[in-house]
């Protein structure tokens, strides 16, 4: 199915089971401990043998000998791969390092040796007896110092690096109010619950994989590519996911070495990343330096926006794209942005929950608050004059499909209690605490990818879909069922999903927001394919049967799904691609976020009251598991706002808090009350569902509201992520 014309009314639009908050159909599985993850298979993999990484304890030179012979002289030993006796090995396309490093060395604790043993502890002991002898070389670990060399990527995400619109400079100079400040936010690790795992085994020259991963089809190519093997000789199973935030859509070194370990050791062998091992082995979110240009009337209404973004990665790698919001967020006759890129010998960055928008807006939205501050201005009411309709870098030909950006700031506000803020800084006190108010809007792109999916009723009449979507803790069996259930005319409990398998047919996957619209328009798809064959074996005309109750309804005649399929059943395959209203229409998400904060007057210490927000993201597929995403995305925000980072030791070239002891993420005395209010929105050019994504823009915008709410409360203005104590008590001790 080709979507290139807005959609039409269809069955979705029905409503009877999509947009009701139905319980998620694999919670009892999750509960009750029968989800298999990628590190449990003992069911399909059974005596498997366990791997250690050994990591690189430098970031930068060359191997100049590994010697294995006492780690393979260990008890319970079976192998120990290393470049040296790896075979010849490829690389994907979607990986800057080197998943096996040898003899160069791009980044510390790139895997440089695995040793198989029959127990893991047998595997971990014998790793620490694997000698490396290493020539060091000279790295590159600082962005401030790198950023005079940094320079313009070709693209970023298919866009260009810089954009420019009008005549910046002279608008930005002729302005009667400016703001020009600097930002910047450190590197951030993704922090999931599951580490990044897999099982491997071998039948022959077929490898199977139970991969902790998003994206399973891309993950077929890539390890096909790395192993040069055939893309048919390659499955690929993830059929739970626990959590991934981006750090898992491409393969990591854990695929690659269980496929080494189990071909060099004749057997299944399971391979998890300990946690100390995930920031500096796999991907992070690289650090910031942007630098914000405003310039408005006295009135707040901006003239002249500049946004310019300094971030780091290995030779080879991509750009932090943080401006990417600026571009169509506000209006302004007169823009420019830019994005340039420094070498670093740091570990890979790469997408990491929101990338670009998430870190981009903790800039953009404080320095919208300054602007507001200048103009005299009520922050939400800045925001709503500078709303625009269309895409502001091209004009009004190329309008938004759909843009309630006013709406979640008017309702969100009223909800929220904004009318009760004090907009002078410093005014509130509850005891010990300074109480003050934030906000900041929310935005992050709509993006659609082909998608699809296999449908097949049996002679009972049970329905089946199979998709290679995975859930990665997101809902995606559940509303999935809830689109074929609506499709065909039945409960969502008489569907049954099949997800996260190579062999069934391709889909968007899940990441960058675009999982659910996309996954859910390929079943959409696959479904209408179904009606027409359903509806044809019944002699009646698809167009104009009614399917509900489990019947197809049409000229007078009720006939039960089950008896138009027969005793042998149907089974079809479609999927959906997309046209092109992407370029004849801008297309993203919008919402409004606000914070109430309070701070210590003693210590400094930030604690978060409250948290609500207002979005519009087209149709909501479930609300109760959209509201799930939205408020663990907005709990993300409190820890980009306040606690996470990922030091840097600029002497060696590594983060040195690499665990969960010293990498702080919000935990549940961090969050208290979070509410989350859906603007009502169909979306018709977005896809057949009426729909967009939504997890991702619960956390864009969400970190700023914070740190305007610490400045509302204290009159102290920090511009340099994270916003910890330390940094807050030496403001309060200047103003």
């Amino acid at each position: 199915m080709k979507f290139d014309q807005p959609a039409t009314i269809n069955p979705i639009d029905r409503a009877r089971v999509v947009g009701q908050p139905i319980d998620r159909i694999d919670g009892p599985a999750k509960v009750c401990g029968t989800a298999p993850y990628a590190y449990e298979r003992h069911d399909a993999a059974p005596n498997a043998a366990y791997g250690w990484m050994v990591g690189s304890a430098i970031a930068k030179g060359t191997i100049n000998s590994i010697d294995t012979r006492a780690a393979e002289a260990a008890p319970g030993v079976l192998a120990v791969v290393t470049h040296a006796n790896a075979g010849d090995l490829g690389k994907g396309r979607m990986n800057t390092a080197t998943l096996l490093g040898g003899p160069s060395i791009e980044h510390h604790d790139q895997a440089l040796a695995l040793v198989v043993a029959e127990t893991l502890e047998q595997a971990r002991d014998a790793a620490k007896l694997v000698v490396i002898d290493y020539a060091t070389g000279e790295g590159r670990f600082d962005l401030a110092a790198a950023m005079r060399g940094a320079t313009a990527p070709k693209d970023v995400q298919g866009s260009p690096a810089d954009t420019r619109t009008g005549d910046f400079d002279g608008a930005f100079a002729k302005a009667a109010v400016k703001i020009d400040q600097r930002y910047t936010t450190p590197d951030h690790s993704h922090a999931m619950m599951e580490p990044h795992a897999t099982t491997a085994a071998w039948t022959g020259d077929k490898l199977t994989l139970w991969s902790s991963n998003q994206m399973i089809a891309w993950s077929v190519g890539e390890i096909a590519r790395t192993l040069k093997i055939k893309p048919d000789n390659v499955q690929v199973i993830a059929p739970y996911v626990g959590g991934g935030f981006g750090a898992k859509l491409f393969v990591r070194a854990d695929a690659l070495l269980a496929a080494l370990g189990a071909r060099a050791a004749g057997r299944p062998v399971k391979v998890a990343l300990a946690r100390a091992q995930i920031p500096n082995n796999t991907t992070h979110r690289p650090a910031t330096i942007q630098r914000i240009r405003l310039g408005a009337k006295k009135d707040g209404t901006i003239e002249a926006i500049g946004h310019e973004v300094w971030s780091g990665d290995l030779p080879g790698g991509g750009v932090e794209v943080a401006a990417l919001q600026t571009r169509q967020l506000y209006a302004g006759k007169h823009r420019m942005t830019k994005h340039r890129l420094a070498v670093l010998d740091l570990p890979e960055g790469n997408a990491m929950r929101a990338p670009g928008e998430a870190v981009g807006l903790l800039a953009l939205e404080v320095a919208m608050d300054e602007l507001a501050e200048a103009c005299d201005v009520d922050p939400v009411e800045l925001r709503i004059k500078n709303d625009v309709q269309y895409d502001p870098e091209v004009g009004p030909s190329k309008p938004f499909s759909s843009r309630k950006l006013v709406e979640c700031l008017r309702e969100g506000a009223t909800r929220f209690g904004w009318d009760k803020r004090n907009p002078k800084p410093g005014q509130v006190r509850d005891g010990q605490y300074l109480v003050g108010m934030g906000v900041a809007s929310a935005f992050r792109g709509n993006i659609v990818m082909k998608s699809g999916a296999r449908v097949a009723i049996d002679g009972k009449g049970r329905i089946t879909v199979s998709s290679d979507m995975t859930d990665i803790g997101t809902g995606s069996y559940t509303i999935i069922a809830q689109t074929a259930a609506e499709m065909l005319g039945v409960e969502a409990s008489d569907i049954t999903v099949r997800l996260g398998d190579s062999s069934f047919p391709a889909s968007a996957g899940s990441g960058g927001q675009w999982g659910a619209n996309s996954a859910t328009a390929g079943v959409y798809a696959a479904c209408m394919a179904m009606r027409s064959q359903l509806a044809q074996k019944a002699g009646l005309n698809a167009e104009d049967a009614l399917f509900e109750d489990g019947m197809i309804k049409a000229a007078g005649k009720a006939i039960p799904l089950r008896e138009a399929a027969g005793r042998d059943g149907l089974s079809v395959e479609d999927s959906i691609s997309f046209g092109d209203l992407t370029d004849r229409y801008a297309q993203a998400t919008f919402g409004a976020h606000f914070a109430e904060v309070g701070v210590d007057v003693y210590t400094g210490e930030v604690r978060v009251r409250r948290m609500g927000g207002a979005f519009a993201a087209g149709r909501i597929l479930n609300p109760k598991t959209a509201r799930s995403q939205v408020i663990g995305a907005m709990t993300m925000g409190v820890g980009a706002a306040l606690m996470e980072e990922l030091v840097v030791d600029t002497r060696f070239g590594y983060f040195v808090n690499h665990d969960m002891a010293e990498y702080h993420v919000p935990v549940h005395a961090d969050i208290p009350e979070q509410d989350v209010l859906f603007i009502d929105e169909l979306d018709d050019k977005s896809s057949p569902m009426k729909a967009k994504g939504v997890g991702e823009l619960g956390l864009c915008g969400a970190g700023a509201a914070i740190a305007n709410a610490i400045y509302n409360a204290t009159g102290v203005r920090l511009r340099d992520y994270p916003l910890t104590l330390n940094k807050v008590i030496a403001g309060m001790a200047k103003a």
